[in-house]
């Protein structure tokens, strides 16, 4: 069974179950998510922790003889319990006891491991709270509901700007947050109140600006472009990550011009998940020959990136960047 991580209070109120298994590229609702398994499970009577490998077979043979009920915390920071981690894991499974609530952490997971055996077992039987970093477009809801929590509230363009200065990094964005309960007294923060109080804590990477350019979002393309700029990241990098981009619509739409369907266009560009919805989006706005012109303007900033040619390769990567973002098919 899979619950997000804004359903599970309302799970645990209603009774704990002998497994879950929390995972996800958000560390703050991971934080969270086993803080309040652990705690429902120190309220149900579990005295008891362990988050040793080699106690994980004996624990699934014998409860507690002090303890009416017993919590097993294991922690896989790697994701990658090993041969023998793993085949211990499907064993445990079949070892479930309701005296035992058992909480496996674990870091985002790629597809390999969503697809293991040991990663399938856990889902067939146990809880499974995925968490994701909240996207741009959600986080001004999410930003309310916790200063709600504190009895705070800020408008549209106040949330909007807070969302901006702390995108893609939950963990700081919940200690900005709670650095305003600290300065201003419940009720309605300014915009000048925030402004003022909160740090530029967003974190940047390639992957948030490819998003960016597919979206067609010129002012965050340029936003992240900087920040990536301030952060000393590499430059072949950031262009490896539009040229793909690049490669990808060309790819799609000489498909489509051949008579293949969207679907299967989309297949043979290895396109999936949260990617493939960008692309399939970005079509909208390109044609074979804007896509093939961007293409283009990524060999030749290759030569620039690598001194082969004369040129700012930053200057270059934002005239790229916002060519593809404001791109329209005719």
């Amino acid at each position: 069974m899979k619950l997000s991580a804004d359903d599970l209070p309302r799970h645990l109120a209603s009774g704990l179950k002998p497994l879950y298994v929390v995972h996800g590229g958000a560390q703050l609702l991971c934080i969270e998510a086993g803080d309040a398994i652990r705690a429902a499970a120190r309220a149900a009577g579990c005295g008891e922790r362990e988050i040793k490998w080699a106690e994980l077979r004996n624990s699934a043979q014998s409860l507690s003889l002090f303890s009416a009920r017993k919590l097993v915390d294991l922690r896989i920071p790697s994701g990658k319990p090993g041969v023998e981690g793993a085949q211990a894991l499907q064993d445990y499974c079949q070892q479930l006891h309701p005296d035992r609530v058992t909480l496996v952490s674990l870091p985002k997971l790629d597809k390999t491991g969503l697809n293991s055996k040991w990663f399938t077992a856990l889902e067939a039987h146990g809880i499974v709270i995925a968490t994701e970093e909240i996207a741009l477009a959600a986080l001004p809801g999410w930003i309310a509901g916790r200063l709600q929590r504190q009895g705070q509230s800020a408008d549209a363009e106040t949330l909007a700007f807070l969302a901006e200065r702390v995108e893609g990094n939950l963990l700081a964005a919940w200690q900005e947050i709670q650095k305003l309960a600290l300065l201003f007294p419940a009720g309605h923060l300014s915009f000048e109140q925030v402004k003022d109080s909160v740090m530029d804590v967003a974190r940047y990477d390639v992957f948030k600006l490819s998003e960016a350019m597919l979206a067609g979002d010129t002012a965050r393309y340029a936003r992240i472009l900087e920040g990536l700029r301030a952060e000393g990241a590499a430059t072949v990098l950031v262009l490896w990550a539009l040229a793909e981009d690049a490669r990808a619509l060309c790819r799609v739409l000489r498909a489509q011009q051949r008579g293949g369907n969207l679907a299967s266009a989309l297949r043979e560009a290895n396109l999936w998940g949260a990617r493939q919805k960008l692309v399939e989006r970005a079509l909208r706005r390109f044609n074979p020959a804007l896509a093939e012109r961007a293409l283009r303007q990524a060999a030749h900033l290759d030569k620039v990136v690598k001194g082969l040619r004369p040129g700012d390769a930053w200057d270059e990567l934002l005239q790229l960047g916002m060519r593809c973002a404001r791109a329209k098919a005719a």
